[in-house]
């Protein structure tokens, strides 16, 4: 028997190798270390590919919409367009977004933003209350919105689709009352200036959304209140016996959609100086089709803010893209319906798919 020496420790594979060499035989042994850095690159490319495949439809749609329209789609008053217009549903869908993140449904986003939108030029434009005191009682009201719903679902245990239903009914119908079914709007060029003043020629309430999306991002990904707010949404059971307050996160992301909401319809207001409160639901599906896309971009499979914002941008741009090629009028319905019913398929197969791992 050869003597054996133990110097260091080796691998299998290169054990096998020595026994191989000294036999005098020319096989090859494969090096698995070898073979695994494709397998690796492999499963880089793939997790790009799941992470930010939603960018690339979107660089592709854009390009697509250029060569049919390139006097029209490539212009910067279309890059405007696109970026500089939908401050309002970015704080809307965060609003969404921060209840769906521990577990709850908010049906009443909409409605709390249009309350807010509707009380501020109420009392501003006809009755003369000083711009400042409507602005903080219409989002006050929308706050307190939000901490109704967190009352009955998370302290009396109603269900979160039944209380915001609820509540989406009840505030379109006191905005309607308060408004009297009209359009109603005020005149203020001190709130003009906070949402449509330049800034590096975008409207100052992009930066705005801008920095909305960040900190959203910043609290989930780096706080413990964030990832208080992950582990209740992902095993609200299993947080309690960990020792987190659920109760108190689940009660504070609805009285912060609330506050969401109410700063969406402050400059909803503030950008186009009034507001019709028969309109307020229909801000309701483009929120939640964004939030729900943007579970299929940089976080698969959960609700982020980043992914968020790609998703609103991606959809603004098919629907404005699709308007210049002469589809007006019932497009928007259409994409953003679709949007919703396959953001919502892709978060299950992508959520299914992590389960499975």
């Amino acid at each position: 028997m050869p003597e054996t020496t133990v110097d260091h420790l080796v691998s299998d594979d290169e054990t096998a190798r020595r026994l191989v060499t000294d036999s005098g035989t020319d096989t090859a042994i494969p090096n698995h270390g070898e073979r695994a850095r494709p397998g690796r690159a492999g499963n880089l490319l793939r997790t790009a590919a799941s992470k930010y495949a939603l960018i690339g439809v979107w660089a592709v749609m854009a390009l697509y919409f250029y060569l049919q329209v390139p006097d029209t789609f490539g212009t910067s008053g279309t890059f405007s367009s696109i970026f500089g217009s939908q401050q309002v549903l970015v704080f809307l869908a965060m609003s969404a977004l921060v209840t769906l993140v521990v577990g709850e449904f908010d049906l009443s986003v909409a409605a709390m933003m249009g309350i807010a939108a509707t009380t501020i030029p109420v009392l501003a434009g006809m009755h003369d209350v000083n711009i400042v005191l409507a602005c903080a009682i219409g989002v006050g009201a929308a706050v307190l919105a939000g901490a109704i719903n967190g009352f009955f679902v998370v302290v009396l245990d109603v269900s979160s689709f039944v209380v915001t239903l609820g509540m989406a009914t009840l505030l379109t119908g006191v905005a309607q009352l308060v408004s009297g079914s009209t359009i109603v709007s005020v005149s203020s060029p001190g709130l003009a200036k906070i949402a449509i003043g330049d800034v590096l020629g975008m409207p100052v309430s992009f930066w705005y959304g801008i920095v909305l999306a960040l900190l959203i991002a910043y609290v989930l990904a780096w706080t413990p209140l964030g990832r208080a707010m992950v582990f209740v949404g992902a095993n609200a059971e299993v947080a309690r016996l960990a020792g987190i307050r659920v109760k108190r996160v689940r009660f504070g992301a609805y009285v912060t959609a609330g506050l969401l909401a109410g700063l969406a319809g402050l400059i909803l207001v503030a950008t186009v100086g009034g507001f019709d409160s028969s309109t307020s639901n229909s801000y309701l599906l483009p929120a939640l089709a964004a939030v729900f896309l943007g579970t299929s971009v940089v976080q698969p499979g959960a609700f982020n803010p980043l992914g968020t914002m790609v998703a609103i941008y991606f959809l603004t741009t098919g629907i404005f893209g699709l308007q210049l090629l002469g589809y007006a009028g019932w497009i928007q319905n259409v994409f953003y319906g679709a949007g919703l019913v396959v953001a919502v398929a892709l978060a299950k197969v992508v959520r299914d798919r992590s389960r499975a791992r």
